[in-house]
């Protein structure tokens, strides 16, 4: 039975969530400490820099832009991400914010 007393006592929203495992801590390496080694970025990696900025006061400002090489469209999309007014707009659109929002919730 779906439903029933406990947390609103109403329909579940997702009787079968998908559950994923927490992953542990990162290992530190020797050469993530080296300033001369260039860090591998990973989707964990985004994702924490995303979680970052979300909980930075609005005082504190970054540039996102795709490394030379590693996109199709790297010249398009710098171009994107660097146009201030198109990434507010980008913002303002509560279905891509929603969508956004639910991405980074689904992970913490």
């Amino acid at each position: 039975m779906v439903g029933g007393s406990g947390m609103g006592g109403g329909l579940l929203e997702n009787a079968n969530p998908l559950i994923y495992e927490r992953s542990g801590e990162r290992p530190v390496t020797a050469g993530e400490e080296d300033e001369q080694v260039p860090d591998s970025i990973d989707a964990r990696e985004i994702f924490d820099i995303l979680k970052l900025l979300r909980s930075l006061p609005q005082r504190f400002k970054m540039d996102v832009h795709i490394t030379p090489g590693t996109h199709a469209s790297e010249h398009a999309v710098n171009k994107q991400l660097a146009d201030k007014e198109r990434v507010a707009a980008a913002l303002e659109n509560t279905h891509l914010l929603e969508v956004v929002n639910q991405c980074l919730s689904a992970r913490s």
